[in-house]
């Protein structure tokens, strides 16, 4: 067989995997197969364009050095389409961190088995739902989260339920504590870019390709242990905690430039060029790396 038949057999046996994928994550909404699915349209672009042109005799030029240029030419076009996104949501009137509300709806909780485990299984270790809230999100979309505690209220656990243009929904959970010092330790698995500045009291962990919410408080956990946190108990409902933490990230990232003040964001837009910048480079980092980048 030549090398060529080698080529296109591989290219169509990506291809198939690449509808598979497509396939399980309209129904899963995964954000590590929407990883995989990404890292295999970049291949099946880079080489497949590459055995086009070797093919019909296109360009005058090895193969591999063609690979290698459709792999460029990939990576700037998603670089152009992310940087016109992030123009478009800077732009647009979607809050970046919209207030909270009590849902009283009783719809915080989708009915699909693979959901209901998980709140069994925090029924089961001893987490007890305090308040069940709703964000929205622009177009009458709404964030719907609900929050779980242990029984010294020293741990909380946000369940957030984000909807997909498929109709699936995507899990995301954030662990935290607070401390007697006045910090706050977080651990979640978001996949969605932040970017900007958290407090100086805050420590931050992202861990997008720890899905199962049984393994991200295991390491919520490792983390208090391992730095000897003293914590306390919350002293305020999830409500009143989540809208004031939303304010002073939003006050933060004004001041240290990562967002224009309110008063120039409607001819400027929400993010300044740098703010710009760090997010895009998160999107990159999470969509491709599944981390969230890191800065100094």
């Amino acid at each position: 067989m030549s090398t060529s038949h080698i080529i296109l057999t591989a290219l169509l046996a990506a291809l198939l995997v690449l509808i598979v994928l497509m396939q399980i994550n309209q129904r899963t909404a995964s954000p590590v197969l929407l990883i995989a699915d990404r890292w295999l349209r970049w291949f099946v672009f880079a080489f497949g364009s590459a055995q086009f042109c070797v093919e019909y005799d296109l360009i005058d030029r090895p193969f591999w050095v063609l690979v290698a240029v459709f792999f460029i030419i990939w990576f700037l076009l998603i670089t152009l389409y992310d940087w016109l996104a992030i123009t478009a949501h800077s732009l647009s009137p979607l809050p970046l961190f919209p207030r909270y509300t009590v849902n009283s709806s009783g719809d915080e909780w989708p009915v699909q088995p693979r959901l209901l485990k998980t709140r069994e299984w925090l029924k089961a270790q001893g987490f007890r739902q305090v308040q069940a809230l709703k964000a929205e999100i622009g177009g009458g979309i709404f964030l719907r989260t609900s929050i779980y505690q242990d029984a010294p209220a020293t741990l909380r656990v946000q369940v957030s339920f984000i909807p997909q243009g498929s109709g699936a929904i995507t899990v995301c959970s954030a662990v935290s504590t607070t401390t007697s010092d006045g910090g706050r330790y977080l651990t979640d698995n978001l996949y969605i870019p932040f970017a900007g500045f958290y407090p100086e009291n805050w420590f931050v962990e992202r861990a997008p390709w720890r899905r199962a919410l049984p393994a991200l408080i295991q390491r919520h956990r490792a983390r208090l242990s391992r730095v000897g946190a003293a914590v306390v108990p919350f002293a305020t409902d999830p409500l009143t905690d989540l809208n004031a933490v939303q304010h002073e990230l939003d006050q933060l990232n004004t001041e240290l430039g990562f967002l224009y003040p309110h008063a120039e964001r409607e001819d400027l837009g929400k993010f300044t060029q740098e703010g710009r910048y760090r997010v895009w480079k998160e999107i990159w980092m999470l969509n491709y790396l599944g981390r969230a980048a890191r800065y100094h």
